[in-house]
């Protein structure tokens, strides 16, 4: 776990103002900043946009997004645009949502184009189960990819949809990567994650901020096949 500072903190409900204060943070501090979907990183949004309500200091943008409409329930720009967006009081300076209605191929070409040399200043990703990050799932062959910062793929759990997700080298350019993860669902994708030998069959073990910094803030559930 040398390559990763990991915090672990008492239940998901405390990650989330763990998270939320970092993201007023980032909100002062300005820059490129990742957001990702889930349960306990809305939470998060929530509480940051109570925290920091003023974001014209930021661009926003996602590391994955389905291939639904951004009003749909399942886009993960719809959820951040109900727990922060709408929250705040000063918007941020650029808004940059992945056309996910466009379909995975041409949404991640428009997204690559809109990413261009983007340095991206903090990076948020969960992990699930089987330890995915984004929409990065195991053994598969965007995973592989290389020559691109954005890519499509083919949907690995529920909903069964269409991805469009930042690849392995865009995730690993991010000057500090925060892994988010919570609930005991995760404990053995977090020890593959965090504590075993980086492999394409847990995608997460394989992002690491390359020139910056990694964290992780996780519940004692997530963290219980590590702590012992």
């Amino acid at each position: 776990m040398s390559d990763v500072d990991i915090t672990i903190i008492d239940d998901a409900d405390a990650v989330a103002d763990a998270v939320a204060q970092r993201l007023a943070r980032a909100a002062a501090d300005g820059g490129n900043v990742v957001l990702t979907g889930g349960t306990t990183p809305e939470r998060a949004y929530e509480r940051a946009a109570s925290v920091a309500p003023d974001w014209s200091r930021v661009e926003l943008w996602w590391g994955d997004e389905r291939c639904v409409p951004p009003d749909d329930e399942r886009s993960n720009y719809a959820m951040a645009k109900r727990a922060l967006l709408d929250r705040l009081e000063q918007q941020p300076g650029a808004v940059h949502r992945i056309p996910g209605e466009l379909g995975r191929d041409q949404g991640a070409a428009a997204y690559e184009d809109e990413l261009g040399a983007t340095t991206l200043d903090l990076l948020l990703l969960g992990v699930g189960p089987d330890g995915h990050i984004a929409s990065l799932f195991p053994g598969k062959p965007s995973l592989d990819v290389t020559d691109r910062r954005v890519v499509g793929s083919e949907a690995g759990l529920e909903p069964f949809v269409d991805r469009v997700t930042l690849t392995l080298p865009a995730l690993c350019a991010a000057q500090e990567v925060l892994f988010v993860v919570t609930g005991d669902a995760k404990a053995d994708a977090v020890r593959r994650a965090f504590a075993a030998a980086p492999s394409r069959q847990t995608p997460a073990s394989l992002v690491r901020a390359e020139s910056g910094r990694t964290t992780a803030i996780l519940d004692r559930a997530a963290a219980a096949a590590i702590e012992a």
